[in-house]
């Protein structure tokens, strides 16, 4: 699943090619793919593109007075094409410019987007929590208060926003945190040691263009170089590359959790 290094870098890319174009024509294959309560698609004809932003895992496209919001959830991407190349399959939606067409490509169809006038219109991107850039070890902590595993907690874009699995697997190595340890009893040194883990990972993902692990490719084909510098996800059985005790895999709300038994008691 795209996590904030990877959807910031598909902002980058498609703002690299996008902004200040104009679209003409718009295409829904698969409605179901736009939630409910959206604008109609086709108020975007004639809109210009003006900025690509983040929150979180989200994309913020800002056209004139309209925002398109989409969220890749497990395998969205985007890419960029010519206006008259053949329509691939799980190609869902398609934004046609001057000159060029933009094509969501879903393989799951698990992605979604919604077109509203003012962001807090859209209450799923108000429940998005602060992103490790901006939140204080305070709060943290106080969003901490309960009795789940500090590896579940970390994943609820609530509480803070940006890192899924594999980040999480790597935050939590970097700070010595054990998975299992419950939120309730992660102290304020450890919120702090969590906060400046996920940020200094997060910049090197985002350098690195993001982690390319089995479906992530950003627009135009690009993909991330980060999972070369991984230090315990997918690493199950090989030795820590801090003390040599193997890496060993389980299971915490239903994902996969890796983590150095002796690094992280």
């Amino acid at each position: 699943m795209p996590e904030l290094p990877e959807v910031r870098t598909v902002a980058k890319v498609l703002k690299n090619n996008l902004i200040n174009k104009k679209i003409t024509n718009v295409k829904i294959i698969y409605p179901k793919m736009i939630e409910e309560g959206s604008l109609d698609f086709n108020l975007l004809i004639g809109k210009t593109l003006n900025d690509i932003n983040t929150k979180g895992k989200y994309l913020i496209f800002k056209f004139d007075d309209l925002y398109l919001v989409s969220h890749l959830r497990m395998e969205g991407k985007y890419f960029i094409k010519k206006l008259d190349d053949k329509i691939e399959k799980h190609e869902h939606i398609i934004f046609e410019f001057n000159d060029l067409s933009v094509r969501y490509h879903d393989t799951r169809k698990f992605g979604r987007m919604i077109l509203v006038k003012d962001l807090n219109d859209y209450k799923s991107l108000n429940k998005v929590g602060k992103e490790p850039f901006n939140i204080t070890k305070e709060e943290l902590k106080n969003n901490l208060k309960s009795k789940l595993p500090i590896k579940e907690l970390l994943l609820d874009q609530s509480i803070m926003a940006g890192l899924g699995n594999i980040y999480v697997n790597e935050v939590l190595f970097a700070s010595n945190i054990n998975p299992l340890k419950e939120g309730k009893d992660i102290t304020l040194d450890e919120c702090k040691s969590i906060i400046d883990n996920s940020v200094n990972i997060l910049n090197k993902a985002i350098k690195y263009g993001g982690t390319t692990i089995k479906s992530y490719t950003s627009s135009l084909g690009v993909t991330g170089k980060y999972q070369d510098y991984l230090m315990v996800h997918k690493k199950e059985g090989e030795k820590c590359k801090i003390c040599n005790t193997p890496i060993i895999n389980i299971k915490v709300g239903g994902r996969s959790t890796y983590y150095c038994p002796k690094c992280q008691k």
